[in-house]
């Protein structure tokens, strides 16, 4: 029986939500909220609202808001999840900093979410409800407690204390990069913008690594001490700033953690990140040299979707994206802040239709000839003098915390990344605070039709880009078909001609006869949009608003487990080699 370790009673959500004439409105976190307001209801939008006693009573503009007071809301969503095991740990962590890049802009195109608790949401993904659903920070480790407040109230059966500052919950995005940096060294470099590119493999804190990385002092010089490099051991003693939530009865003092996993598994399974980096499970005999389960990275960001199909396309596309990086030697690197800004604009209505992203404008390294070689790029956040900008706000918190790590210079070799995958982590940078100030590491706002098809004549689009590889490993006619059609959905998606089922959900309900402009779902509403998605998966009702032409093939239960793997050998040489000829003039069509 499970055993509760942490619990801060930090258990629910509170997500604005949408009047139905489309006017969208955001919640203010805490307390009992009005009902929503909106076109066709009359509801008092201002409400006096106690303050903390050395303030003034004050009257605050509370909006409407949808909130949910049970963990059950947030993880009770459903999701897809993509898990690859690569060639080797190097591999796996250039892929996990890569798909890190595209768990946003994934999450934006598979949006499926719009409605929470009988009401229609302002936002239209589900990672924010389930970030807040199982938030068990402190007050002082979400940073609101002055010191003295922190020290009267440290809670000593908690890691850290409880009092240590911790940026996000423990279902969030990453916050730092994995794979190592560049690896040509000073010494090695034949001019000046090598030299400035010599920085050590092993350095950590680098130009796409700005923010803030708390960690467990004690269990990064255990890594470290042991050989680990300092990228890993900071990710996995990131990982150790949180408490265990669950522990079993059994599974304590029994575990043997020179031959079990268990005790990491219990801190790394309740990591809920947009990407998660897995080593090797232990083999159950040690002696054992047959094939056994290496090292993967899980792509978790990307919604459910109405149909197999449209499952299929978008876990077919992670796989194929990944294999292009990896087999054209590209990289997807921007700042981790641009990332959760993306994350941040993902979660807003029809992100893939009207939102931009933040994306890297050239994924190879750039060649004498090309377009922007040897020119410098300003970034629109760098400082103008009077403002920060957003990365030198940071990095000053980050200095301030403590929670940057020293990081020593010695070399590490790698056999199995390419060059140009270990170098591009290190970008170019021109003083302390961060800024990318070259054209090859630039990176701009881009829409989700530019990202999937291209932009200008600097970016070719990750599509292409998978046609091209299909082309390079001379993909089979029949595998193709059925990939590009894949490949057209996601397309269409991206340029608005399809919609996401967020979008479409939406749609239902506020088109509903029933529907009274005042964003709830109703008993009724909600039975004809659970028979209609219903009807939909199973191929029983055509939806191109969702799909286009394509058509989903009804699924029945007639036949189904009525065929069992038969093991018998066959004994007739015509019988076999007649089988034999049939698929052969079927794989040479």
């Amino acid at each position: 029986s499970p055993s509760i370790v942490r619990n801060n009673s930090i258990t629910s959500s509170t997500m604005p939500l949408v009047g139905g004439g489309g006017t969208p409105v955001i919640a203010q976190a805490g307390g009992t909220l009005p009902a929503m307001a909106d076109s066709g209801s009359s509801v008092t939008t201002k409400t006096e609202m106690a303050v903390q006693e050395k303030e003034k009573q004050q009257v605050e503009q509370v909006r409407p808001a949808i909130h949910m007071d049970a963990m059950a809301f947030g993880m009770g969503c459903c999701c897809i999840q993509v898990t690859f095991q690569a060639q080797d740990m190097e591999e796996s962590r250039f892929i996990y900093d890569q798909l890190a890049v595209l768990t946003p802009i994934l999450m934006a195109l598979t949006a499926s979410t719009p409605l929470l608790r009988g009401r229609i949401a302002d936002t239209d993904c589900r990672w924010g409800i389930i970030s807040e659903c199982v938030d068990d920070r402190t007050p002082a480790e979400r940073g609101l407690k002055n010191e003295e407040e922190q020290e009267s109230q440290a809670q000593e059966e908690l890691v850290g204390k409880g009092q240590r500052r911790l940026y996000k919950s423990r279902y969030d995005s990453i916050s730092t990069y994995i794979c190592q940096g560049a690896t040509m060294s000073a010494s090695s470099a034949t001019n000046d913008s090598d030299s400035i590119r010599g920085i050590k493999s092993n350095r950590v804190l680098n130009i796409y690594n700005d923010l803030p990385v708390p960690i467990d002092e004690g269990a990064y010089k255990r890594l470290r001490k042991n050989g680990v490099d300092p990228a890993l051991s900071q990710h996995i003693a990131h990982l150790f700033v949180r408490d265990p939530l669950v522990v079993f009865d059994g599974a304590v003092e029994e575990v043997d953690d020179a031959t079990q996993t268990d005790h990491f598994e219990s801190i790394q399974s309740t990591n809920w990140q947009t990407v998660r980096w897995k080593p090797p499970p232990p083999r159950s005999d040690p002696y054992d040299l047959s094939p056994h389960i290496g090292w993967r990275t899980e792509f978790r960001s990307m919604e459910i979707q109405l149909t197999d199909f449209e499952n299929a396309a978008f876990t077919a596309f992670v796989v194929l994206v990944t294999r292009v990086l990896i087999s054209f030697d590209l990289n997807l690197y921007v700042p981790l802040s641009r990332v959760d800004a993306n994350m941040q604009r993902a979660h807003t209505r029809n992100a893939a239709v009207k939102g931009e992203f933040f994306f890297r404008r050239h994924l190879a390294p750039l060649e004498e000839g090309d377009d922007g070689f040897g020119m410098k790029y300003k970034s629109m956040f760098a400082s103008n003098g009077k403002d920060e900008s957003i990365n030198d706000r940071l990095l000053k918190e980050q200095m301030a915390e403590k929670t940057i790590t020293n990081i020593d210079n010695t070399d590490t070799s790698s056999n199995s990344a390419t060059t140009n995958q270990r170098e591009v982590p290190s970008a170019i940078k021109n003083n302390i605070l961060n800024r990318i100030d070259d054209e090859e590491n630039s990176y701009e706002e881009m829409t989700m039709a530019e990202i999937m098809t291209g932009k200008g004549d600097y970016f070719p689009g990750l599509i292409p880009l998978v046609y091209a590889y299909l082309d390079y490993i001379n993909c089979d006619t029949t595998t193709r078909a059925r990939l590009s059609q894949y490949l057209t959905l996601i397309e269409k998606r991206a340029m608005g001609e399809l919609l996401t089922p967020a979008t479409y959900i939406r749609q239902m309900v506020r088109n509903h006869p029933k529907y009274q402009n005042d964003s709830v779902v109703s008993k009724e509403i909600a039975y004809d949009l659970m028979v209609a998605c219903h009807e939909i998966g199973l191929g029983k009702r055509p939806c191109p608003e969702l799909l286009g032409d394509i058509t989903i093939e009804e699924l029945t239960m007639e036949g189904a487990y009525d065929v069992k793997l038969d093991s018998k050998r066959i004994h007739s040489n015509e019988q076999l080699i007649d089988l034999v000829q049939r698929y052969t003039k079927r794989r040479s069509k």
